[in-house]
């Protein structure tokens, strides 16, 4: 099977894991490295709902190890930054001037699982308590800054999708998968 063919058969599968193509005497040669989608405020893109500029200095190892795709589900949803900070409160997400926002969040989602799809991404690392990126843990929706179990809208979306989602918090274990899928 010519490298083009085996591209062919394997495009959008994703997985998580180099792909490899055989390539004369048994040496192999790495066809791409896996597809991670990131948080873009991770990478310091000014996209926050704040317009702060955050860089998670982890990310500059997970390069080398990753492609890495940067999304903001909130600004793909056609919310502006700075915007007012908004929380998820039951199924709907609502500012802190009580406007639902919902469905710019789901919009935002979407869009940010039609791009992990496009670019067969089975992995993603989001920013943590974020209502659209939220891994694991989301504030409570009463503007208190109390934490709650839970998803944000597009974190909840790629999981449902079956995707591998990780808090910034959780970057070491993503890397030791990583360097499990290497071996």
């Amino acid at each position: 099977m010519d490298g083009n063919a085996f591209l062919r058969e394997n495009r959008g599968k994703g997985g998580g894991t180099a792909k490899r193509l055989r390539k004369g005497c048994g040496e192999e040669r790495r066809m791409s490295k896996p597809r991670i989608l990131v948080s873009a405020c991770l990478l310091g893109v000014c996209c926050r709902y704040n317009a702060e500029r955050t860089v998670l200095p982890e990310l500059e190892a997970l390069m080398e190890r990753a492609e890495l795709i940067p999304v903001c589900p909130e600004t793909l949803g056609g919310l502006p930054t700075p915007r007012p900070a908004a929380e998820r409160r039951g199924g709907r997400v609502i500012n802190c001037a009580g406007v639902d926002v919902t469905q710019a969040y789901a919009r935002g989602a979407e869009e940010t699982l039609r791009l992990a799809k496009l670019f067969g991404v089975r992995t993603a690392l989001m920013k943590e308590r974020s209502p659209s990126c939220g891994a694991g843990e989301i504030y409570d929706g009463s503007f208190s800054h109390v934490r709650a179990p839970g998803d944000g809208v597009a974190a909840q979306m790629l999981r449902e999708s079956g995707m591998a989602v990780y808090g910034e918090s959780r970057i070491g274990e993503l890397m030791e998968m990583l360097k499990g899928e290497d071996k």
